[in-house]
């Protein structure tokens, strides 16, 4: 029998994170079946996360993208030390925004490194690609390099 080659692509490892004090969850945690139903890999780190934390769970890993989920008006702040703290040890991993950023917010946010916002109301089809299509574009950006 001859040897197959799989067509399916390999499965994205994607860690979920709440930075911070923010301790509003169940939005991350539906996010976390959406993707995981996707066909995604998650490792959901939970609540009161910190940079280091995140930075050791997508080494550890080996993950392919950071979702952060915010709810605290503190999504100027804590994504873009997010986005230095990867860059800092070296990684090139997606951060992937959600939750309730302000419009006028989105676009300082993408020019600090942010690689997409997902606002409330996302459909599940949307999360997934939007995480697809991040993971994508970083990968498309590592290899021209």
């Amino acid at each position: 029998m001859a040897d197959e080659v799989s067509t399916n692509p390999p499965q994205l490892r994607v860690v979920l994170a709440k930075l911070g004090f923010d301790g509003h969850d169940r939005g991350i945690k539906i996010v976390a079946r959406i993707l995981r139903d996707a066909g995604m890999e998650v490792i959901y780190l939970g609540l009161r996360q910190s940079y280091k934390n995140v930075v050791n769970a997508v080494e550890q890993e080996d993950a392919d993208a950071i979702g952060l989920s915010m709810h605290n008006a503190s999504h100027m702040t804590l994504a873009p030390k997010m986005v230095a703290a990867l860059a800092e040890a070296g990684l090139e991993v997606p951060v992937v925004v959600g939750g309730i950023v302000p419009d006028e917010d989105i676009e300082p946010l993408l020019e600090k490194g942010v690689a997409a916002i997902l606002g409330p109301g996302a459909s599940a089809e949307e999360v997934a690609q939007t995480i697809r299509d991040a993971v994508a574009s970083m990968r498309a950006e590592t290899s021209q390099a």
